[in-house]
């Protein structure tokens, strides 16, 4: 049965790419990222199992409940002699109204650094819908010169 308090939480789609990185190392990278928002908590970004380096983690013991999503388990994360200790959480069997973060992990910003990812800057082929005016204004018109003036003020 889902918690009454469950509508107070929302999961949404990324529109961005998200990375997490640790000790200068990218162990997550994701165009499918969910992010889960709360009341009195940050938004926390929910990332694919297989979007994640897990051969860096070890399941611990540690587990917690939240009324919202469930049971927590934790993993520790070791790399290069770097060493976070139940820094990445996943809820594998979800409350109803969770079950969009089953199995996708997140991590505590004080151990990881948790990043949205300019795809632009990523991917120089990729161009935003949002962007294409701003593209057409800024391509040679074949004279040499930007299309923004024959494009009267896009």
């Amino acid at each position: 049965m889902p918690s009454p308090d469950a509508s107070r939480m929302t999961i949404k789609q990324a529109r961005r790419r998200w990375r997490a990185l640790f000790a200068g190392h990218v162990i997550a990278d994701t165009a499918d990222a969910l992010i889960l928002e709360e009341p009195g908590h940050r938004p926390v970004v929910y990332f694919p199992r297989e979007a994640v380096a897990m051969e860096y983690m070890s399941r611990t013991a540690r587990t917690s409940h939240c009324p919202l999503k469930g049971d927590a388990s934790y993993y520790t994360l070791l790399m290069d002699g770097n060493f976070a200790e139940n820094a990445v959480w996943s809820y594998e069997d979800p409350v109803p109204g969770a079950e969009l973060i089953e199995c996708r992990l997140a991590f505590y910003a004080d151990a990881v650094e948790v990043y949205e990812v300019d795809e632009a800057r990523v991917n120089p082929h990729y161009h935003p819908r949002d962007d294409v005016d701003d593209v057409v204004r800024h391509t040679d018109a074949g004279d040499g010169h930007a299309q923004e003036g024959s494009w009267g003020g896009l």
